[in-house]
């Protein structure tokens, strides 16, 4: 006697696609998260290296922080230069244009959740605190985030001893919340970012955790008091 092989029936299939579409709707939002915090990870693993590589200035420039006199030297395609050698960057300036560079860039400076970094600010996606190269008073002075891009005011040398609360001082961040929607930059208090402070240690924080600007946003280029201020409480 032969036996029919017996297929599924379609209450059958739609059950296992029902039991499938729940079983994804569990597991993806799970992988999605991972991989979110996996990119932060990383991220935080950039900046620390790139605090490594402020502290070695610090070693050979007599606890000076990097001051070249360029009054935009916050952006990623500023700073990027006088510690050129201590990021392993390979990249030479574009003769006449400090922002423009020629050949190979280093990964250690840009966020791996930054799309808009590589092809508008020569892949750097971290902002140095304009408070480390200029004095007190020009910080205090400006009120409005559109000066840190379009005021020049004087560069001044600034040194480690000058700050008095290196936990809570950042010296480095994103300038756009890349791991959260909407992205934004330091003109809102929507979003978070990675913050890395001056005595090195690394964090996530949202915008809300940090401290009003002199431009009341949470911009780390115009802290209060400049490196005798704080930028959490």
């Amino acid at each position: 006697m032969t036996h029919r092989q017996r297929g599924f029936s379609l209450v059958e299939l739609l059950i296992a696609i029902a039991v499938i579409a729940v079983l994804a709707a569990v597991i993806f939002p799970t992988f999605a998260a991972a991989k979110r915090r996996s990119r932060v990870a990383s991220c935080q693993s950039n900046l620390r290296q790139i605090y490594s590589a402020f502290e070695l200035y610090l070693q050979d420039w007599d606890e000076c922080y990097p001051n070249n006199g360029d009054p935009y030297l916050w952006m990623g395609r500023g700073w990027r230069w006088p510690l050129k050698d201590y990021v392993s960057l390979s990249a030479r300036q574009t003769p006449g244009n400090p922002m423009k560079s020629d050949g190979s860039r280093s990964g250690v400076l840009l966020c791996p959740d930054d799309p808009v970094a590589p092809t508008q600010w020569e892949g750097t996606s971290y902002a140095y605190s304009m408070s480390f190269y200029l004095s007190l008073e020009d910080v205090n002075a400006m009120t409005s985030i559109q000066q840190t891009w379009m005021d020049k005011p004087p560069c001044t040398t600034r040194r480690k001893g000058d700050v008095i609360y290196p936990s809570d001082k950042v010296l480095l961040t994103e300038w756009l919340s890349n791991h959260e929607t909407p992205r934004v930059g330091f003109g809102s208090w929507e979003g978070g970012r990675n913050y890395v402070f001056a005595d090195g240690h690394s964090t996530y924080l949202k915008a809300k955790k940090i401290r009003p600007a002199n431009d009341g946003w949470p911009d780390i280029n115009l802290t209060h008091d400049g490196l005798r201020g704080k930028d959490i409480d």
